[in-house]
């Protein structure tokens, strides 16, 4: 009985070590909106949180949680100091929209591009849209798969969490 009682302690011990342990955001290297090579691994907003932000132009509800955050986004700059990253998944066929969608709804993001879906990949990401909150240290603390309405409610409270 104790030797299962220790093996059971040294299992779950290992196990909430796992857990514990912070995720980092992959390197992948994509384009920026302008054609800059960025390296994902690279990404930072000097100390404060960041969002990243998995979208497309043929994903309505992504459109419509990047617009509706688009509303409260300066807000949200001024109280946590936050920076957007949304990184469209768009194919090389759908690409060419991003721009000029982006430039019609005025949205004041950092854009990149991935077109080969290696940093959806990498992220784990399945079907947009999807949101990680990124620590001012790097750590993933916070991930959300698709959109409802008041979704980006739950967004800024947990910035305000770990600003």
């Amino acid at each position: 009985m104790k030797k299962i009682l220790l093996a059971l302690t040294v299992v779950l011990t290992f196990v909430l070590n796992v857990n514990a342990q912070e995720k980092k955001v992959p390197s992948v290297n994509l384009k920026n909106i302008d054609g800059k090579t960025i390296n994902t691994a690279d990404l930072s907003n000097d100390g404060k949180p960041y969002i990243i932000n998995f979208w497309a132009t043929w994903c309505a509800p992504c459109k419509r949680e990047l617009s509706n955050i688009a509303e409260v986004y300066d807000d949200w700059v001024d109280e946590t100091g936050v920076k957007i990253y949304a990184v469209s998944i768009d194919d090389s066929r759908t690409t060419r929209n991003v721009k000029p969608y982006i430039n019609k709804e005025g949205w004041d993001y950092e854009i990149l591009l991935d077109e080969n879906s290696d940093f959806k990949r990498a992220m784990g990401v399945n079907a947009p849209p999807y949101t990680f909150i990124v620590d001012g240290s790097g750590n993933i603390v916070y991930q959300h798969v698709g959109y409802s309405p008041g979704d980006e409610e739950e967004i800024y409270e947990k910035l305000m969490e770990i600003k």
